[in-house]
């Protein structure tokens, strides 16, 4: 089979290339997220594990007995911080969900298996200790954007009980992927990537939701921005395909929204995004 051209690869993956005010929103959310801090209730910097990133937020919902809304940051496994999203938090809120946004160590330091683990990690953190904080471990939804959408769908097809036996087989109840990437190959071979992700073509697929059997239980929602390239438009596709519509009953491409301000909708009361991710949230 042909290798894709690398400089098409880059052009349909290098969003920051491709949306010339991508710094705009990138100061946007972290302006938002220091006013979030400030003005909701949260334990920051918490652990849960020993290694290098793996520290949590959460911030309680406004009532007990509530969901959580666990979200995955992006930034292609190599970038960005969880408090560069905790503004994704005061929406959530707004929606009755407890909500924890966790870290993890960055590629090339680490394997995007490597990340894989550790977020499975964070969620059975979530899942054995988020009733203190008054919120119901039964109803977890794991929301996630870009790379963090690639995590959310890992987490939905988890095998929890291998994890560790105490772990419910159901554990993620949901997931919202907001421009995910499911299918890894063309990712690991494209060049502004290639030499931090350090995949090969074995690993790459082995990290691909797309080619693991569908979960058993659950359902993922997939979205994208209407305007972004033609392979974050195949991908949200691709997974539906892959998983079938009975776990992937909805695959969307959001009008008028490119990579970045896809994440600002999921925070805009009335918006599609926000009503979708109060559906699985509630």
């Amino acid at each position: 089979m042909a290798q894709p051209d690398p400089a098409w690869l880059d052009s349909m993956y290098n969003n920051r290339a491709l949306v010339p005010g991508f710094a705009t929103h990138l100061a946007g959310f972290a302006e938002r997220s220091v006013q979030a801090r400030r003005d909701l209730k949260c334990e920051l910097d918490l652990a849960y594990g020993d290694g290098p990133g793996e520290t949590l937020d959460v911030f309680p919902a406004p009532k007990p007995h509530a969901p959580v809304a666990v979200f995955i940051h992006g930034g292609y496994w190599r970038a960005l911080d969880k408090s560069d999203h905790s503004f994704v938090a005061a929406a959530l809120h707004e929606l009755g969900a407890c909500t924890v946004v966790p870290n993890y160590a960055l590629c090339p330091a680490v394997s995007v298996a490597h990340i894989c683990l550790q977020q499975m990690r964070a969620l059975a953190w979530v899942w054995r200790n988020i009733d203190r904080f008054g919120a119901d471990p039964k109803r977890i939804t794991v929301l996630g954007h870009s790379a963090g959408g690639h995590l959310a769908a890992m987490a939905l097809s988890c095998l929890w009980p291998r994890l560790a036996a105490d772990l419910p087989a159901d554990l993620v109840k949901s997931a919202l992927s907001i421009s995910g990437l499911f299918d890894m190959p063309p990712v690991a071979q494209t060049p502004f990537l290639r030499d931090d992700l350090r995949l090969s073509e074995a690993e790459a697929v082995r990290v691909s939701p797309a080619f693991m059997p569908a979960p058993r239980s659950g359902r993922l929602y997939t979205v994208v921005g209407a305007d972004e390239s033609a392979e974050f438009l195949r991908q949200n596709r691709l997974i539906q395909k892959a998983w079938g519509r009975r776990r992937v009953p909805v695959c969307e491409a959001l009008p008028g929204r490119q990579h970045f301000s896809v994440l600002e909708a999921l925070c805009e009361p009335g918006h599609r995004l926000n009503q979708l991710a109060a559906e699985l949230i509630q």
